[in-house]
């Protein structure tokens, strides 16, 4: 049954965000600052979650709602610019600023030693690629989850506005993505051209109207910024360099990021465990299916981080050897 929040007297459903356990401010590299937030128990398994671009940590509400359920650990924080971590400076916006970020967030989050499951969403999921080689993604991830995502083509490969010329595709995506136009205040022509653009077919009210509100709430500048980075990206050199075992979830009518880039992510992963197609599911895989995002999420934790294999024998102490590694050394 859904229960009343105080303050509005309507019903708390699940793509309300959670309470979280715990909140932080983590300085990146440059100085800009992060709202971080932490999810269930400390003695729990970690997940580690990044949002896409124009989204902010109220976008993952309902994973979060799954996975603290079933005893896991969630740390989520808002990307520069987006929900509650300020702008710093939109010039300096890169793929290298979204590593140094996420880079950040995990020593801060993350007990000395520990290791966790990371999942991205579309621009966090190009942030976990765009880490890939940084030590602390090598010290900290377990295994990963890259959810509706690419990693090139962006422009040529998106089938928001199906030109069959590509050129004139490439020319038009780029004026989206690099609009700094306001959204004003969600109506139902917004929630319409919304769930065109991200969301599947079979998307309900209640999905269209959560992620209408998200992708509203983020400033045009910090929309138009991220947007010319993503304009740009070419970061598919990088995924070969992701070492981790890697799932990848797309669905099926996904109009932003098409099957196709998930495609050319699977054929270049070193190491990838399943490719996920959810049939009649648009950009927003994480508000269209939790159940099935958190799913993938769960057996990447009890695949690669179950019990104490997540984490380092004395590593408030000192201690370097994964548990993981030794059990497979002592293996006959």
């Amino acid at each position: 049954m859904a229960r009343l929040t105080a303050s509005s007297g309507r019903a708390r459903g699940p793509y309300d965000p959670p309470p979280a356990a715990r909140e932080s401010t983590v300085t990146s590299a440059d100085g800009a600052r992060l709202h971080v937030e932490v999810h269930g128990r400390e003695e729990d398994p970690a997940v580690v979650l990044v949002h896409g671009w124009t989204c902010k940590t109220a976008f993952w509400a309902p994973v979060i709602r799954e996975l603290t359920a079933t005893g896991h650990r969630v740390v989520v924080y808002d990307q520069r610019g987006h929900g509650r971590s300020p702008a710093a400076d939109t010039r300096a916006y890169s793929p290298e600023v979204l590593a140094d970020d996420l880079c950040a967030v995990l020593d801060a989050a993350l007990a000395p030693g520990e290791r966790a499951v990371l999942g991205g969403h579309s621009m966090g999921a190009m942030t976990l690629v765009a880490a890939a080689g940084r030590p602390q993604l090598e010290q900290r991830a377990a295994a990963l989850v890259l959810c509706s995502t690419g990693a090139h083509r962006l422009l040529s490969g998106a089938r928001v506005l199906s030109f069959r010329s590509e050129k004139a595709r490439v020319r038009a995506h780029r004026l989206l993505v690099l609009s700094k136009l306001p959204l004003g205040p969600v109506t139902p022509v917004s929630r319409k051209v919304l769930k065109y653009g991200t969301l599947g077919p079979d998307a309900t009210a209640d999905q269209v109207s959560v992620v209408a509100r998200i992708v509203h709430d983020c400033p045009p500048r910090v929309r138009g910024a991220w947007g010319s980075v993503l304009a740009r990206l070419d970061i598919q050199g990088q995924v070969s360099r992701l070492r981790f075992p890697t799932a990848v979830i797309v669905g099926t009518h996904d109009r932003l990021t098409p099957p196709p880039l998930a495609h050319d992510i699977v054929e270049a992963l070193p190491h990838c465990t399943g490719l996920h197609e959810l049939p009649r599911l648009g950009h927003m895989t994480p508000v269209e299916s939790p159940g099935e995002v958190s799913r993938v999420l769960r057996e990447s934790v009890r695949e690669h981080l179950a019990g104490e294999a997540g984490k380092i024998p004395g590593a408030r102490s000192g201690g370097t050897e994964p548990v993981a590694a030794k059990k497979k050394e002592e293996a006959p």
